[in-house]
């Protein structure tokens, strides 16, 4: 079954054709970073105006680079929610209108359930039962996940998303916009021990986490510091990244526990963060247990995960057209497949 899968939820359009047999056959994305960097963060009329004019481009490029037409689709997936609402009523269009003129099922896919099985694309890939850690700008929360649909929150932040928390910290340190990735590339050049920093909620015996009060203690820093010369900028960065490190580390060594699971798996854009992967990698070696990761390329938005997941939910493919998004959509409200 060859499964069509967009995505466009927030700032990054992304279109992929998986196989059920032959795997993975093309993706592509197109990232708004550009765009929405003069204005310090995303805009959303902005990016709904941008996801329609770069939809049809990448799914005429997935075709070309697949070597496969449009009538040779079996289904066509779609991010359904949760996110912005103008960006997601563009891909419910586009995915809608495909499905009525082809005759083809149509599958409105959770984001965070795309993310959370990403990391079967890659190679190995993990098997059920697992523990997942979604960790992203929007999102951060630790599941127990023994199938598709079967997902059990186990804790989640009370506040900022990780991938928050970075971003907002890059700012506050002056890094611009995206701040997430310049503060982890500045972060390889600080020395992490001139500055300590909280470890927030790491002794609060559950597997909830909060991560305000670190970007508060960044604040305070960089008040107390200023004028920051590049020295200090750096080993601020160096200070928080190992924090929040720290914390999702024992966090998902916790969760294991917790649950008596062997295998972890890492979804979300933070999860393509180095010190994190290093520091994951080794805390599970010592233990005999697996830790698996989506390949780089499909850690942050992208229509791979999306295609993928409409796959695994063929099942629940519909011939009713409507262009229907749900920009809060809570996970635990899937059904198994």
């Amino acid at each position: 079954m060859l499964v069509l899968g967009i995505e466009s939820s927030c700032d990054e359009t992304g279109v992929a054709l998986y196989h059920s047999v032959d795997g993975l056959l093309a993706h592509r994305i197109h990232s708004q970073i550009a765009m929405h960097t003069e204005y310090g963060g995303v805009v959303p009329e902005l990016a709904s105006r941008d996801h329609i004019r770069r939809a049809l481009p990448l799914t005429e490029a997935c075709l070309a680079e697949a070597g496969r037409r449009l009538n040779e689709l079996d289904a066509i997936a779609y991010t359904q929610g949760p996110g912005l609402a103008g960006a997601l009523l563009v891909g419910a269009s586009v995915a809608n209108a495909l499905g009525f003129a082809l005759q083809k099922p149509v599958i409105g896919v959770h984001h965070l359930e795309g993310h959370l099985l990403s990391p079967l694309l890659a190679d190995p890939p993990p098997t059920f039962p697992f523990v997942a850690l979604l960790v992203s700008g929007g999102h951060t929360q630790l599941m127990a996940v023994r199938g598709i649909g079967e997902y059990q929150l186990l804790g989640e932040t009370v506040d900022d998303a990780a991938g928050e928390a970075f971003d907002k910290s890059a700012k506050l340190l002056g890094l611009g916009y995206p701040g997430g990735p310049a503060l982890s590339r500045l972060a390889d050049a600080g020395d992490p021990k001139r500055f300590t920093l909280p470890r927030p909620m790491l002794h609060s015996g559950d597997l909830d986490l909060s991560f305000s009060g670190l970007k508060t203690a960044v604040l305070n820093l960089v008040r107390q510091q200023t004028p920051l010369d590049d020295a200090t900028r750096a080993d601020i960065c160096a200070a928080f990244q190992e924090a929040i490190v720290d914390v999702l580390t024992r966090k998902c060594l916790a969760a294991l526990k917790q649950t008596g699971m062997q295998r972890l798996v890492i979804a979300g854009g933070v999860g393509a963060n180095r010190q994190l992967r290093a520091a994951l990698d080794d805390a599970t070696a010592k233990r005999r247990m697996q830790v698996f990761y989506p390949p780089l390329s499909l850690c942050t938005d992208n229509g791979a995960m999306i295609a993928f997941a409409g796959a695994m939910r063929l099942k629940e493919a519909r011939h009713e057209y409507s262009y229907c998004a749900k920009p809060r959509w809570p996970l635990a409200s899937l059904p198994a497949a």
